[in-house]
């Protein structure tokens, strides 16, 4: 056995976010795979965000590794990775800083901008700031500066749909973004062991890839790998492990992004914790590869040890 065969393992799922049931899903998937391994893993239900009190919990169970399986705030924000910091603990995935970046769309793509890696236009607007219509053109994307899963996100064909968008954003958070709609292909690139993946389209039977078209509809496609040319593949593998670099994350990360009707790939986000359910992409992607869902989850905890 290899050396986290001695370690309690703690998976920390769930959380305060709006993300908590999808997290709850991951937490379950990676211990039922832990468990089956016979390692000695432990599931903690994170029910609230109260720092001390977490300290104390995560002292008394003895984990002596955090398999991170938080997504949204809490779990991407470098929140959690900072008290696992303070309590000496490794964890799986990016430190904190990487992690505050990532979930913060604005400061994603003004990195993406400094690294020369291409995303739609934006611009970004604090809640209840004046937003002039006559100016904007649409179809564009309204969406939450720090959401995950689409959450909060809409596409806005006209005017009349602009406000609805605005309030359902403001729900999530203070400061949005709105963003030129780019017409193209949804792709997605896992970086493992800081590495690409194959790339994978995703083929939304809804207007696009949001919420319920990720968790919820029998009808969203997953091609894997993505049915592109050589020199798109090459692109996009590219692009997703620069974007993974230039927010300096570590170990594993999501790259999403459009491939253009244009011929252009616009970068759109960087998912520091992806989901690790039955439907998500990053084991699909390593599945590609020849990783086994088991596998997968104990080199995460392998690589959260090397760092």
């Amino acid at each position: 056995m290899n050396g986290i065969a001695s370690k309690k393992i703690g998976i920390l799922a769930g959380g305060p976010s709006s993300e908590r049931e999808i997290s709850l899903k991951s937490g379950e998937a990676v211990y039922n795979s832990l468990r089956a391994e016979k390692y000695d893993v432990v599931l903690i239900d994170i029910k609230d965000d109260n720092k001390e009190n977490l300290k104390t919990s995560l002292k008394e169970k003895g984990i002596e590794i955090a398999f991170i399986a938080l997504h949204g705030r809490f779990g991407e924000d470098g929140e959690i990775q900072e008290i696992l910091d303070e309590l000496h603990i490794p964890y799986t995935g990016s430190g904190p800083q990487a992690s505050r970046l990532a979930l913060d769309k604005v400061a994603t793509k003004k990195i993406f901008a400094k690294s020369g890696i291409v995303t739609p236009p934006y611009m970004v607007f604090q809640r209840k700031e004046k937003i002039e219509a006559e100016n904007l053109e649409f179809p564009l994307v309204v969406k939450p500066r720090c959401e995950g899963s689409s959450i909060g996100l809409s596409i806005v064909r006209g005017e009349d749909e602009l406000k609805k968008a605005i309030d359902k954003a403001c729900m999530y958070d203070d400061i949005i973004i709105i963003e030129k709609y780019i017409k193209g292909r949804e792709i997605t690139v896992g970086i493992f062991d800081e590495e690409p993946l194959c790339a994978i389209e995703i083929v939304p039977g809804s207007d696009f890839y949001d919420y319920e078209a990720k968790y919820i509809r029998s009808d969203t496609k997953y091609l894997v790998p993505a049915p592109i040319n050589e020199e798109e593949h090459k692109k996009t593998k590219y692009i997703g492990k620069k974007a993974h670099i230039a927010l300096n994350c570590r170990g594993f990360s999501r790259v999403d992004m459009i491939l253009g009707e244009d011929g252009e790939i616009y970068a759109l986000e960087v998912n520091t914790i992806p989901g690790l359910t039955s439907r998500s992409l990053l084991p699909k992607a390593a599945e590609q590869a020849g990783i086994s869902f088991s596998d997968l989850c104990k080199r995460m905890v392998e690589l959260a040890l090397k760092k």
